[in-house]
């Protein structure tokens, strides 16, 4: 999500706080879809100290609410939440089982298979165009971020 606000000009400290916390009430959703992203932002919202923009983008991420994405967060989060899974899957085919050798064109290919990293849902990722990126650019910028973040997630 930091990686996408400087690409698009936006608030990285805002993304990236986004992109962190959007799934804080996965623990206690995982069995219950109906209900995540709604709790998430009721705990925000209790927490304290989030702003309305970012409570929005964590409850409509989930589109089982049928809530209408409507700021450029809202669809950035919609767009990236299921490609850092379809990249990590990726990466766990790969010989290497590392995300440094993966190349746009090998996530792409891989994004045209939809058995493969099912729960990475290709239609949520496709609407990343609502951001004003087509899809092999959105890929590559995440592609990126998560290579340039491999230490941290293990990869």
């Amino acid at each position: 999500m930091t990686a996408l606000a400087i690409h698009l000009g936006e608030d990285a400290e805002l993304w990236g706080l986004t992109g962190l916390v959007h799934d804080i009430d996965y623990d206690q959703t995982a069995t219950d879809f109906q209900q995540h992203s709604l709790l998430g932002a009721d705990m925000l919202t209790q927490h304290g100290g989030f702003n309305e923009e970012l409570i929005y983008a964590v409850k409509v991420h989930n589109d089982a609410h049928g809530l209408p994405r409507i700021s450029l967060l809202d669809k950035a989060l919609f767009a990236a939440d299921p490609v850092s899974g379809l990249i990590v899957a990726c990466a766990l085919i790969h010989p290497d089982k590392r995300l440094a050798p993966l190349t746009p064109e090998f996530v792409i290919k891989r994004f045209g298979e939809k058995a493969f990293a099912r729960g990475a849902t290709r239609e949520h990722i496709a609407t990343c165009h609502e951001t004003g990126i087509e899809l092999e650019e959105f890929i590559a910028i995440a592609l990126k971020a998560m290579q340039d973040n491999a230490a941290e997630i293990g990869l």
